[in-house]
């Protein structure tokens, strides 16, 4: 699988999801069942496991310092664990926001999710795990368990892992650089 048909499925899936499909903090959120039924109806067990793998390579691309300070802009603090999920929610947000998150991370303002999380809503622009998403949609394919999947992905994993985000590092809790450098969302949830 290439990295354009896996987002055309996922712009498939929000179209699908509706107008619901920004938000991961509703309770009826709408895109991880659009995901998952798309997945079901249109891909092998094995593509799933491509999906999941260019999930990953994509996600990796957004391993960079800038964009997990925008994280931490927005999340109000971001370990490890809340990035993956800042970044899974970001591959979520489809292909265009993606893409200008990954070169403008302050673009980012833009987003009416991110907006939302700044007035104290329940909004949530994060999402905990998009390879659970998968593996439910892979087990539902093949009726086989978690553990079938997870065997699965370490035998097809083409391995993404970065020891280091890339670009700048910085102090994400200092104003003034966070100021400089993300001034838009420094606005919105600067102290």
């Amino acid at each position: 699988m290439d990295r354009e048909t896996f987002w055309e499925i996922v712009d498939a899936a929000r179209d699908r999801a509706g107008a619901g499909a920004d938000d991961r903090g509703a309770e009826d959120d709408p895109l991880p069942d659009a995901l998952t039924e798309m997945l079901v109806e249109r891909l092998t067990a094995d593509e799933m496991l491509a999906f999941v793998d260019v999930a990953g390579g994509l996600a990796h691309d957004a391993y960079a310092w800038p964009l997990w300070g925008a994280a931490y802009l927005v999340e109000g603090g971001c370990s490890d664990d809340g990035f993956m999920d800042f970044r899974d929610g970001l591959l979520l947000a489809g292909r265009a926001t993606f893409e200008r998150a990954l070169s403008d991370p302050d673009s980012l303002a833009d987003h009416p999710v991110v907006a939302a999380m700044a007035d104290d809503g329940s909004a949530w622009f994060g999402y905990e795990s998009l390879d659970s998403l998968v593996g439910d949609a892979w087990s539902r394919a093949t009726g086989e368990d978690d553990d079938a999947y997870h065997a699965a992905r370490e035998r097809t994993a083409t391995g993404h892992a970065r020891s280091e985000p890339t670009g700048a590092q910085w102090d994400f809790d200092d104003d003034e650089e966070n100021a400089r450098r993300l001034p838009r969302l420094t606005a919105l949830f600067g102290a």
